[in-house]
């Protein structure tokens, strides 16, 4: 897909734009504050800049956390025996677990370049901590305020939408084809792949689009793309009926007409509570009609019935998802 090709390199752009303007404003500040290792600052801008909002919030407050413990773990070992590398080995052999434990791994690399400094200085007091502190959240806010832009993924994830409706539209127009001539359309496994790598595709959108927003309840896609892709699973098990149909018979055409309009009538904003009552009336009609007259005829009319079962789980995964948003379109 050359859209979505050009969409990640847009966004590539984007950190890297953030990621050149950041490091050296960074480090200028450090330079105006009087600041040692203002170098530093910079690297933490790199390291800081996240795909997402509440990423980059996440990362920023775990490494601050790390900071602190890292400063605090190497100030007592310095201050106990020498600022050797022997020492330094061991303070990473107990900072390290330590901050696994408290799940702030992210701040390793970013904590222990700052306590190098301790080391270089040869000095643990108020002042060198104190510059420390200030260098990461010099950098840390920078890379934060840097990451209050994204761009929005919105405008995509609505064409991955419409696209995913038109995939299943024609899965189902082609399966209701399939029930009736007993032959399955060549365009089948490309139509199931490619509605697979949409719906991925979507996920990971809607996952950005969800982390990219803090007040505002955003899970509506995520949500979305999950439900397709629940419906997805239980039209790969639609699917494996076809190669056990073996003759066709009137329930075939009422199933096949069925399955046409639920295949046309696929919409984002469609509830399926109509569907589901046609549902109710074929599988009440179905019931009713005469039994079986041979073995043949009993084995294809029970893969009927299991297919219309898959199809009512297809549309309740519908019709909760719409429940759910209040949706009675």
């Amino acid at each position: 897909m050359k859209k979505g090709t050009y969409i990640n390199i847009n966004f590539i752009g984007q950190r890297v734009l953030k990621t050149a303007l950041g490091a050296p404003i960074a480090m200028a500040i450090s330079d105006m504050l009087g600041l040692k290792y203002g170098l530093a600052a910079g690297i933490i801008v790199i390291l800081s800049i996240q795909n997402t909002k509440k990423e980059s919030f996440t990362v920023a407050l775990k490494r601050f956390v790390s900071t602190i413990i890292a400063l605090g773990i190497s100030s007592i070992l310095f201050k106990i025996f020498s600022f050797s590398p022997w020492v330094f080995g061991v303070f990473l052999m107990l900072f390290i677990p330590i901050a696994v434990k408290v799940k702030v791994g992210d701040g390793i690399v970013v904590s222990s370049v700052l306590v190098t400094h301790l080391m270089s200085e040869k000095s643990v007091n108020m002042s060198i901590l104190g510059n420390e502190v200030m260098l990461f959240l010099i950098g840390a806010i920078i890379a934060l305020i840097l990451n209050l832009y994204m761009p929005s993924v919105e405008n995509e994830i609505n064409e991955e939408q419409r696209y995913i409706e038109e995939l299943i539209k024609y899965i189902l127009i082609e399966m209701s084809i399939s029930l009736t001539q007993r032959s399955v359309s060549i365009k089948e496994e490309l139509r199931f792949n490619e509605l697979e790598e949409t719906l991925n595709r979507g996920k990971k959108r809607a996952i950005i689009n969800y982390n990219n927003y803090f007040f505002i309840n955003s899970n509506y896609y995520n949500s979305y793309m999950d439900m397709r892709i629940n419906q997805l699973e239980i039209l790969k098990s639609m699917r494996g009926y076809f190669q056990r149909l073996s003759e066709i018979y009137h329930q075939n055409y009422m199933l096949s007409e069925f399955i046409n309009d639920i295949g046309e009538s696929i919409h984002e904003k469609n509830n399926a509570e109509t569907l589901l009552k046609e549902l109710n009336l074929l599988k009440e009609k179905f019931r009713i009609m005469d039994l079986p007259k041979t073995r043949e005829e009993f084995e294809n009319r029970s893969l009927l019935f299991q297919f219309l079962n898959d199809m009512e789980q297809f549309l309740k995964v519908k019709n909760n998802f719409a429940k759910d948003r209040g949706m009675y379109v």
